[in-house]
């Protein structure tokens, strides 16, 4: 596919097929990955979102619906702002700047979280810090990805979107050890710091600012703006709408496998991130996994994911994005098919096959992003991935409403697995009703 002509003209960066990439810039781009863990993982999943519902703000089920109800209205403005954010940078060819922008926001956030005492009073700066931090990590990481074409070739856009995802794993796992370690588990962790006042969460969030702002800058130094062969018109915000409802209609006639593996993606994506939503749940609540152990298969998890995605980067380049994400979501679905099956058979099982369902999630996330760079309409980088980002949380309902339902008509827990099951096929007979395409990103 040629990109049509009334399409803006490509950055001087695009990739082709002779040229090759210093390692030095792949990791430089790989660190914000390792970096972006700070938030992710201590941030939104292990360490504040636990502290924020812990007691201390307020009856732990209403600050958990509050919890729930100011990151759906992030999720929202995401929706409606991450593609044309992505758009109006890509006409500008100023990705490295807003990276730097909106990442820097980020760190801002998590440096104030510092201030939220474990009080009432202070419940509302935490969820507004913590939904402003999601919506502008989603920014960032349109732009982020958006990147993949400047640092890999055609060849290697697999390997290195893999290196990048495994970095994320791996950096969240020393990451947490150093937050645990350090500052959680002892009564009196690093600096003299102690649980009085919730100071050594606080205290951590002011460390994991510092590891993302440190793991951003190699990207930002590495990675530099490039201005366009020709200048493209400046236009308005507003007018972006409409520049990007004319977009969406031009990839519909013209690149309509791309919207189609968005809508896909979008669902398998979302079972993907059930795997891991639902897992300690599962492992604490089903399998008899006490608060120590649930930490150690934690990091076992991200471990596992890790490598995995590593490695299966390397083949991605050889057998196709498309194939990966196959096989992937297959072994996701017969792993948790064996985790419903063996619910009665002991804490033995879930470390198997629970280890195995984490060993397929990373290579589909990664093959995913890699997929759609390879179709990408030249250009087009940030203003795809922000539909990506948009689809994705469209859709972000499904996999705790399967999981919900499944476990209502069940009546008890383990049933939830069939839920995520559910829409993990869902997403596979999706991908699987796409015709193969030829790659597109070697035409750049």
């Amino acid at each position: 596919m040629q990109t049509p002509a009334a399409e803006p003209a490509a950055p001087t960066d695009s990739p082709a097929a002779e040229r090759t990439v210093p390692g030095r810039i792949v990791a430089a781009w790989a660190l914000w990955d390792w970096g972006s863990a700070a938030f992710n993982a201590v941030v939104t999943t292990f360490v504040f979102a636990v502290y924020l519902t812990s007691g201390g703000f307020g009856a732990p089920a209403h600050v958990s619906a509050l919890l729930g109800w100011s990151l759906a209205a992030a999720g929202v403005l995401i929706a409606l702002l991450a593609p044309v954010t992505g758009m109006r940078a890509d006409r500008a060819s100023r990705r490295t700047l807003w990276l730097g922008v909106n990442t820097g926001i980020v760190v801002l956030t998590m440096a104030l979280l510092f201030v939220v005492k474990p009080e009432p009073g202070y419940l509302w700066l935490g969820l507004l810090l913590l939904a402003a931090g999601n919506v502008f990590f989603e920014f960032a990481s349109v732009n982020y990805n958006a990147m993949l074409a400047q640092v890999s070739t055609p060849r290697t856009i697999g390997r290195v979107s893999g290196f990048g995802w495994g970095m994320g794993y791996l950096g969240g796992i020393v990451l947490l050890l150093v937050v645990y370690l350090g500052f959680i588990a002892p009564e009196v962790g690093l600096f003299g710091v102690t649980a009085e006042d919730g100071l050594n969460v606080r205290v951590a969030m002011l460390v994991a600012a510092a590891w993302f702002g440190l793991s951003a800058i190699p990207v930002l130094r590495a990675v530099r703006d490039k201005p366009r062969a020709a200048p493209v018109p400046r236009i308005g915000f507003f007018a972006s709408y409409r520049e990007l409802g004319r977009r969406i209609a031009l990839l519909w006639r013209e690149h309509r496998p791309v919207l189609g593996f968005l809508l896909a993606s979008a669902v398998f994506r979302d079972g993907l991130a059930g795997v891991f939503t639902f897992g300690g749940v599962l492992a604490a609540g089903t399998f008899g996994f006490g608060a120590d152990t649930v930490l150690l298969f934690a990091i076992a998890a991200n471990v596992v994911a890790g490598i995995s995605t590593v490695v299966v980067g390397l083949l991605d380049d050889r057998i196709g994005s498309r194939t990966v994400i196959i096989a992937a979501l297959i072994g996701l679905v017969v792993s948790g098919l064996a985790v419903f099956l063996l619910h009665d058979a002991g804490a033995t099982a879930f470390w198997v096959f629970g280890l195995a369902l984490c060993m397929f999630v990373g290579p589909a996330q990664s093959a995913s992003r890699s997929y759609l760079q390879h179709h990408m309409p030249a250009g087009r980088e940030g203003e795809v991935y922000g539909l990506y980002a948009t689809t994705g949380r469209a859709v972000s309902f499904l996999a705790p409403t399967a999981f919900a339902l499944a476990v209502t008509l069940g009546g008890a827990q383990y049933w939830g697995v069939i839920g995520l099951v559910v829409v993990l096929v869902a997403g596979l007979v999706l991908l699987l009703a796409l015709t193969p395409q030829e790659r597109t990103a070697t035409r750049r």
